[in-house]
């Protein structure tokens, strides 16, 4: 009885003294504290704060285990660079626009926004329910990056104009700010087209740099001012039907979480993507109100010969560029077949609805 006494008393001191220090270090290692990096200006609306909306989302699900500090374009990096400083660990994640990295990932523009291609709803579809995040994920996996959709614009603009556009021969020579594939398609139709940080668009324009710029839509044009610098909006959906926001993780980084916390971020992913949809629905039909009542914007639509043309143009590219790569070929296979898929029954839903809804006013 006194050795088992002994024993007890040993023992239970040999725990104390384990205990103590194995507590503290679990509670020190408890919280994971990561960097985002972004290609917008800090708290920009929409974008910028969808990408803190991203990093709450990630601690609240995470119930604190993980936080998440972000960096506006330029605090850490520049708004171009946010690919590169992921991938390399400079960052372990980044909040952008996957057609930035053209130049390096062609195929990465699928997972923006394809001209005349699926919208929002489709997309979303594509992602989730179709081949669309394997793709994307087999594609980044490459560059060490795990991507994820944060977030959508949802229908974006045709641009602003600060000349009328009455025909194809106004559009000649042109240079206007626009990314990704319908950049090219702009400069098949003998425009030029120029990619730069949303930041740098107002000046552009002011100074002469630019001629017409594609930003986003009216929440987020309004904010930067465009309608100062331009007298013509034009509303013609064609370029971005659709547009992503991609968040993107460090792939070690990624890998060296704990499976739940994986699912944390996976989840605060798509429940961020929900609500920046829901917010630019909203948001944009505020600043549209506001930039015809309030400040006059002029609202156009392109001449049919500018869309016809463009239309043609943006063939020309896809077939070009899947030419070209195989990686893109990949990607656009899965995409035309699924928007091919789901067409069907967006025509004889969504777009008839919509056209019996303007017999009600």
């Amino acid at each position: 009885m006194q050795r088992r006494k002994f024993l007890s008393v040993l023992g239970a001191g040999a725990v104390g003294a384990v205990a103590a220090p194995f507590v503290s270090t679990a509670r020190a290692q408890d919280t994971i504290r990561w960097k985002m990096v972004t290609s917008w200006p800090k708290n920009f609306p929409g974008l910028g704060t969808g990408a803190n909306d991203f990093a709450k989302r990630i601690g609240e699900l995470s119930g604190g285990r993980m936080q998440v500090d972000v960096y506006g374009a330029g605090e850490l990096v520049p708004a171009l660079e946010v690919f590169d400083a992921v991938s390399s660990g400079t960052a372990q994640m980044g909040h952008s626009a996957s057609y930035y990295w053209r130049g390096k990932v062609p195929a990465a523009q699928f997972f923006t926004a394809v001209p005349f291609g699926m919208n929002t709803t489709e997309t979303n579809s594509w992602l989730y329910q179709g081949d669309g995040m394997k793709l994307w994920d087999e594609l980044y996996a490459e560059h060490n990056l795990k991507p994820l959709a944060v977030g959508n614009t949802g229908t974006q603009m045709a641009g602003w104009f600060k000349k009328e556009i009455n025909s194809l021969e106004d559009m000649q020579g042109l240079k206007i700010r626009l990314p990704g594939l319908a950049g090219e398609v702009m400069n098949r139709i003998g425009a030029t087209a120029v990619n730069m940080p949303g930041s740098e668009i107002f000046t552009s324009m002011q100074t002469g740099v630019l001629d017409a710029a594609d930003w986003v839509g009216p929440y987020n044009d309004l904010a930067f001012g465009l309608h100062q610098v331009a007298d013509y909006y034009y509303t013609t959906a064609w370029n971005e039907p659709s547009a992503i926001l991609e968040g993107t993780v460090n792939l070690d980084a990624w890998n060296s979480l704990p499976d739940d916390l994986k699912a944390v971020v996976a989840e605060a992913a798509r429940s961020a993507n929900l609500a920046m949809i829901d917010e630019f629905t909203y948001r944009n039909a505020e600043a549209l109100k506001a930039l015809v009542d309030e400040h006059g914007v002029q609202l156009k639509q392109l001449p049919d010969d500018v869309v016809k043309a463009l239309a043609e143009a943006s063939q020309a590219v896809l077939e070009e560029q899947t030419g070209n790569d195989p990686a893109s070929k990949k990607i656009y296979d899965s995409y035309r077949q699924f928007q091919q898929f789901v067409k069907a029954y967006t025509d004889v839903g969504e777009f008839a609805y919509l056209k019996n809804r303007e017999m009600v006013r």
